[in-house]
């Protein structure tokens, strides 16, 4: 094909970055009937009533490096229940109520704030403090990035805890959310920075 046929078709998704991954992959949210392998549920829901452990929100911002939110983010985290265990296999998720997974853009939100309901993770392993794992897609991006989310009333444990250990000190806030209580919910605040004096940590897995 000549470089003039190419610019009469315009560009292809494969050849941009975005914003196509929040439409697909948090179908639901964005208001697309697709079909969904835990049920008809929203995907920023990772824990339904049956779930082990504390009832938690977690909500936040993907910010730019100038602190300004980004509309058309995806954020996808991965944790274990109260117990510090994941279910097994697709009927184990059920049978818990607990799907140890989920998916939240930005773009449907007012403050571009992605949300997660969840229960608060129990440690994987002994000597390993309480956290979820995250992963952020977005614009400008053409690999995904990885994260993690620490909880700021774990103090002893995250001051063992050998991943955080490894993380220069000054930059560890960047991995901890923060609670608080609204309206009789537990809402832990997490906002991603990922540029800028902010940064969040980032691993390279």
């Amino acid at each position: 094909m000549t470089q003039q046929h190419a610019d009469n078709y315009g560009q292809t998704p494969s050849q941009i970055v975005g914003p196509y991954f929040a439409y697909s992959l948090a179908a639901a949210q964005y208001g697309y009937s697709l079909a969904h392998d835990f049920g008809q549920v929203f995907d920023a829901v990772v824990a339904l009533d049956a779930a082990r452990g504390e009832r938690i929100r977690i909500e936040g911002r993907v910010l730019d490096g100038e602190g300004t939110p980004i509309p058309d983010a995806l954020v996808e985290i991965s944790q274990p229940d109260g117990t510090g265990s994941y279910p097994q296999s697709p009927e184990d998720a059920q049978a818990r109520g607990f799907r140890a997974f989920g998916r939240s853009g930005t773009g449907t939100d007012a403050q571009r704030r992605f949300h997660f309901l969840t229960v608060k993770p129990g440690a994987e392993e002994p000597g390993h403090a309480p956290h979820i794992n995250a992963i952020v897609t977005m614009r400008g991006l053409l690999l995904h990035v990885f994260t993690r989310i620490y909880f700021d009333d774990e103090t002893e444990a995250n001051a063992a805890d050998p991943v955080l250990a490894a993380v220069p000190a000054e930059r560890r806030s960047t991995l901890i959310a923060r609670r608080s209580e609204r309206g009789g919910e537990v809402v832990y605040r997490f906002d991603i920075h990922m540029q800028g004096p902010q940064e969040t940590v980032f691993f390279d897995l």
